[in-house]
């Protein structure tokens, strides 16, 4: 999928949510466990509540490798089934060297080798570019590189200064010329805030990819005020908040009420912006 073709899909659903698929055995409905795939039904069922309401769906492949073999066919069918107009992400967080990389990405681009071929995945960028560059080789995919994550721990490195520069920083600055805006988009936490603008000066046309609205606390408007640019660049992503509204035999029509929540204000940000 295209930078435009995302815009697109964004002024067509007058959204810009991503539903998050961290779904555990542990936390799923009990009723769903009389099912041979009890995580693959309560996929499904979440997708096909929020398909019309949101842009993107993003595995977190830790939720299904843990499974093993079960867990990578059910990361396979769930690709699957995602509706192919809407933006799939896996949400794998790799990062090595070249010729590991270069695995990596076979495994979440060519879907002739894995059965699987998102339109993009996170990457972490610490080992540099030539462990980023093999992502890159696929046509039309997208790396998602984490530069300023909403976990508690993320001042540990992120924040230090280096040269005048926090390190957040000289990721996206050194990156950005590893890629265009047409294939390079950036992890950055809804709880970070105000820092959206540090972040535009050095990103000003990228998409971020922006966890932590809801369950973690981060506040839409806010990152809005911020983040927003001419082609929206907002991926907004919530997974507890969405998938687990319920654990009864309601989950799918609760969940598909909190994704419209977010949708209606998406929507209200967007007209006042003048982007739909």
């Amino acid at each position: 999928m295209t930078k435009q073709q995302l815009f697109e899909q964004i002024q067509k659903k007058r959204s810009f949510l991503c539903v998050g698929l961290d779904s555990s055995l542990d936390k799923i409905p009990k009723h769903l466990l009389k099912y041979e795939n009890p995580i693959l039904e309560f996929n499904k069922q979440i997708i096909d509540a929020t398909k019309d309401l949101c842009v993107a769906y993003k595995p977190n492949t830790a939720f299904y490798e843990c499974y093993g073999k079960k867990g990578w066919e059910t990361l396979i069918d769930t690709w699957n089934y995602i509706p192919k107009d809407i933006f799939s992400i896996a949400d794998a967080k790799r990062g090595d060297i070249g010729n590991t990389s270069a695995m990596y990405a076979q495994t979440f681009f060519d879907e002739s080798s894995s059965g699987m071929s998102f339109d993009s995945v996170t990457v972490a960028p610490y080992m540099g570019i030539d462990s980023v560059k093999p992502f890159l080789t696929f046509k039309n995919k997208w790396v998602i590189l984490l530069a300023l994550t909403s976990n508690e721990g993320h001042a540990d490195f992120q924040l230090q200064e280096i040269g005048g520069e926090r390190l957040f920083e000289k990721v996206i600055k050194t990156s950005s010329a590893w890629a265009s805006d047409e294939q390079m988009m950036y992890v950055v936490g809804a709880t970070r805030g105000a820092s959206f603008a540090d972040v535009r000066k050095l990103a000003p046309n990228n998409f971020l990819l922006v966890p932590g609205v809801g369950a973690q606390g981060g506040d839409l408007k806010e990152v809005c005020k911020y983040g927003l640019n001419a082609k929206c660049g907002l991926l907004i992503n919530s997974s507890r908040g969405i998938i687990y509204a319920s654990n009864g035999e309601d989950f799918a029509e609760r969940a598909r009420e909190e994704a419209l929540k977010l949708q209606q204000e998406m929507e209200g940000i967007l007209t006042e912006v003048g982007l739909v």
